[in-house]
C-alpha cells in the first residue's frame, strides 16, 4: 500500500506544473489578442468628434471643426409681439362665446362655442407661460400699439377683431339675430388669427422656435376647420329664418 502512496501526489504535482504553464500561455495569448483591441480603443478616443452640418438642397454636406455646438435661434421680437397680440386676440373670442348660454338655444352653437371658448382659454394659459418662461411680460408696450385702432378702444385692435359696436350689437342679439352676427363676427375673427400666423411666418427670423411653430400651425389648421364649420352653419337656415 505504501508502494502507491505517493502516486496521487505525483500526479498532483505534475497537473499542478501543467495547469501552471497552459494558465501563463493562456494569459499571453489573451493578452496578445487584446493589445491590439486596447490600441484601437485608445486612437478612437484621441480622435476628435466629427461634426457634420447638412447642406441645403442640392447642396454637399461641410464638417465643422469639434468645438462647433448646438444652439437655439435667437428670440425674435415678432414672436414676442404675435403671442402677445395672440392672447388679447383669443380673449374677445373668449368674451364672445360667455353670450351664448344667455343669447341662444341654438344647441349646434352652443356645442360650437363651448369648444372655441375651452381651446382659446387653454391657449391662453400657454402663451402666457411661454412668455413668463422668455422673461417677455404678457401684454404689449405701448410703443408696439403704434398705428392701431385706439380711438374708441381700451384695447388694440388685432386684425379681425370686433369693434365695439359691433361687440354691442351682438349683446344686444338674441336668438337667429344672435347666431347671425355670432358666426359672422367669429368667422372674421377667425380669419384675423390666420393673418397674423401669415405675417409671424413672413417675417425673416420669426417663429423658429419649435413651440412657437408647433403652436401658430395648430391656430391656423384649427381655425380654418371651424371657419369652414360656421360656414356651413350659416348657409343651412333655421326653420324661423325659412318662414
Amino acid at each position: 500500500m505504501k508502494m502507491f502512496s505517493n502516486v496521487p501526489n505525483w500526479r498532483s504535482h505534475g497537473l499542478s506544473r501543467k495547469r501552471g504553464f497552459l494558465s501563463a500561455r493562456a494569459f499571453a495569448l489573451a493578452g496578445g489578442f487584446l493589445l491590439p483591441f486596447c490600441s484601437v480603443a485608445r486612437a478612437q478616443q484621441a480622435s476628435p468628434p466629427v461634426v457634420v452640418q447638412p447642406g441645403a438642397p442640392g447642396q454637399p454636406s461641410r464638417k465643422l471643426p469639434s468645438s462647433t455646438t448646438a444652439k437655439l435661434p435667437p428670440l425674435s421680437q415678432k414672436d414676442v409681439e404675435f403671442m402677445q397680440g395672440m392672447i388679447m386676440h383669443h380673449a374677445q373670442a373668449v368674451e364672445m362665446t360667455a353670450l351664448i348660454p344667455s343669447h341662444t338655444e341654438n344647441t349646434e352653437l352652443r356645442t360650437l362655442g363651448a369648444r372655441i371658448s375651452r381651446s382659446q382659454a387653454d391657449e391662453i394659459k400657454f402663451m402666457k407661460r411661454w412668455l413668463a418662461s422668455r422673461g417677455e411680460p404678457v401684454s404689449m408696450p405701448m410703443p408696439a400699439m403704434a398705428g392701431m385702432d385706439m380711438a374708441h378702444h381700451s384695447m388694440p385692435l388685432m386684425p379681425g377683431m370686433l369693434t365695439a359696436e359691433q361687440m354691442e350689437a351682438l349683446r344686444k342679439a338674441r336668438d337667429a339675430e344672435f347666431d347671425r352676427l355670432f358666426l359672422t363676427g367669429m368667422i372674421q375673427h377667425h380669419g384675423g388669427a390666420l393673418t397674423m400666423v401669415k405675417d409671424l411666418f413672413d417675417t425673416a427670423g420669426s417663429g423658429q422656435d419649435a413651440e412657437l411653430f408647433n403652436f401658430a400651425s395648430d391656430v391656423d389648421s384649427g381655425q380654418r376647420a371651424e371657419i369652414r364649420i360656421m360656414q356651413g352653419m350659416l348657409e343651412t337656415k333655421t326653420p324661423e329664418e325659412k318662414r
